[in-house]
């Protein structure tokens, strides 16, 4: 039997990676968001229990490649998975080759003039570097969710995220998915009135009209520092390599 890939993902760069998945294949996604129905591989969904449930499923379904596509702020999935795949491979399958890891490591956006970063790490920096001002649009997904109650009295919150969510006096939670375009992002920000953005430095054309808004319109971004994420056997910055090599390597086990 050839060795299986499991794919994880999540991100539109990991949708379009499985597209090109046979049946055979798996993609694997946390959860969150919406499940594609139009691949022909098998999908995934849920966590797999740290790194050792991680490394027992590869076992028990032969994978022989796992490519990590998750966000680049996804490093818990990440480092589970370089660490899963180190472990070796159990005796009751001698068939199955080493695991290999490999992951696409989308370049950052880099600063350009007329751009006003303050890079921050952690919510604690985040919380730090937007105090003075009082509009604020956080693009960080879920995660100022659980802070809406902490809202300090001279901000109000603007929170864009893929599920819906029910603000409050001093929040409104946007559902929307990306890609967003530059008329859509000016739109949203002439109508929030917004003094300062929060972003993460994901990388990639399907949420960058932001900062071109941000830089039009003269207003800071608290930007938050990629997290380490674990070396990889092979690494991609161009999602076209990727799926290349996953086809060179499906044709090859």
């Amino acid at each position: 039997m050839s060795a299986r890939i499991l794919l994880l993902g999540g991100t539109g760069d990991a949708l379009r990676m499985a597209r090109a998945l046979g049946p055979e294949h798996v993609y694997s996604l946390a959860g969150l968001g919406r499940v594609p129905g139009d691949l022909a591989c098998s999908v995934r969904v849920g966590g797999f229990g740290g790194a050792e449930g991680l490394a027992r499923y590869l076992a028990d379904e032969r994978i022989g490649l796992v490519f990590d596509a998750t966000h680049p702020y996804a490093a818990r999935i990440s480092a589970n998975a370089a660490r899963a795949c180190a472990v070796p491979q159990v005796p009751q399958v001698p068939q199955v080759p080493q695991v290999q890891y490999w992951a696409l490591r989308r370049a950052p956006w880099q600063p350009q003039p007329g751009d006003d970063w303050r890079m921050v790490d952690g919510w604690a920096g985040v919380i730090e570097a937007i105090a003075p001002f009082s509009r604020v649009l956080f693009t960080l997904g879920r995660e100022p969710l659980a802070h809406l109650d902490a809202v300090p009295a001279h901000q109000h919150w603007t929170v864009r995220c893929l599920d819906a969510h029910a603000g409050h006096a001093r929040a409104r939670v946007v559902d929307a998915r990306g890609p967003f375009t530059l008329e859509g992002e000016r739109a949203l920000f002439e109508a929030g009135c917004f003094d300062v953005i929060v972003s993460k430095n994901s990388g990639g054309g399907a949420t960058e009209a932001k900062l071109a808004v941000a830089r039009e319109m003269g207003l800071p971004v608290a930007m938050m520092r990629r997290p380490a994420l674990p070396p990889a056997q092979r690494e991609f910055v161009s999602v076209q390599d990727a799926i290349a090599a996953l086809a060179t390597f499906s044709a090859h086990t």
